[in-house]
């Protein structure tokens, strides 16, 4: 590292620059500077330009990554973790072309958006998702077989491929309501077609872990599926868009669907525990309770209205009659 100059000596180095002690010619000359490469300021390639083309849509992959661990533990009983660890551009046909042996392709179709999506296992998650799936013991060592995957095994890293279904939903329901489902699962690369050859498409990498197997899951978003969604994803981290789901009103929600005891009390009486032991069948308790008057409803041990008991379609029932 270049040792840098105190305060004092870029005060020296300014003194003898203005006396002409110090000259400001360059030292090769002028015929060294004329070999210097220009660069144009305005066509420099920005290395995080998805990010301006899509903004935030790191925050939706984060999100899913977060949804689909949960769901591959409690699918296959296994402590998984997945991790966002790439987030690029590609020309389709050239990012297929880099996938001759891709594992796993799911075609996904995610209505009401259009075009759909791919995910992709890799070779080595895919081996190892199967054994994971078909019981293998965590202390044996993953496969990757040079081989493409059999029918069946297609079939059996479906039900993975499923839950990234209801995760991809979920990650995307802070914008929109989607209804993605997976349509086939392929292992040639030439027989998946999302977008035209020269589309653009944008392309998350996510690590996927479980112990010591791992391997990665490629989500391949065409550009013109998620341009729909632009000025939703500008806001995403604004206050007011915050605000429509704020902690209170979700618990107002949740509190809106818990379950409570509701009871219909005519009359109570105190008793002790000698004479609750001689009871016997047959035996008269008096209550406290005009039948003529309105009876207690309580919620949770509560009181909260008064009603008039009766019948209704041949059963008891209540009428409520007002609140305390």
């Amino acid at each position: 590292m270049e040792p840098t100059l105190s305060r004092a000596e870029i005060a020296d180095l300014l003194k003898a620059i203005h006396e002409g002690q110090v000259s400001l010619a360059l030292d090769g000359g002028q015929e060294d500077f004329l070999h210097c490469t220009p660069v144009n300021l305005f066509q420099l390639a920005r290395p995080d330009k998805e990010q301006f083309r899509i903004p935030n849509f790191d925050i939706i992959l984060d999100t899913f990554c977060r949804y689909y661990a949960t769901s591959l533990t409690n699918q296959l009983q296994r402590t998984f973790s997945v991790t966002r660890v790439g987030l690029e551009t590609f020309e389709f046909q050239k990012f297929m072309a880099d996938k001759s042996k891709p594992g796993s392709i799911g075609i996904l179709d995610l209505p009401p958006l259009k075009q759909g999506a791919l995910i992709i296992f890799d070779p080595k998650l895919s081996f190892s998702m199967l054994e994971i799936m078909l019981g293998a013991s965590s202390d044996i060592e993953s496969l990757e077989l040079d081989r493409n995957l059999t029918t069946i095994e297609l079939n059996i890293l479906k039900a993975s491929m499923d839950d990234a279904c209801l995760d991809i939903d979920k990650a995307f329901s802070q914008l929109l309501s989607i209804r993605s489902h997976l349509i086939k699962v392929e292992n040639n690369p030439r027989l998946v077609s999302i977008v035209d050859p020269e589309g653009e498409v944008i392309v998350g990498t996510l690590l996927v872990k479980a112990g010591q197997y791992s391997g990665h899951v490629h989500l391949v978003f065409p550009f013109t599926t998620l341009e729909p969604l632009r000025d939703l994803l500008k806001e995403l981290l604004n206050i007011s868009t915050q605000t429509k789901s704020n902690w209170y009103e979700i618990i107002e929600e949740q509190l809106q669907e818990m379950p409570v005891t509701v009871i219909a009390q005519s009359g109570t009486i105190e008793m002790n525990v000698r004479k609750v032991l001689n009871l016997q069948v047959g035996d008269i308790i008096g209550l406290d309770y005009d039948p003529t008057s309105p009876i207690q409803v309580l919620v949770e041990n509560s009181p909260k209205y008064y009603a008039i008991p009766g019948t209704h379609n041949g059963k008891k029932a209540i009428s409520l009659k007002g609140t305390y």
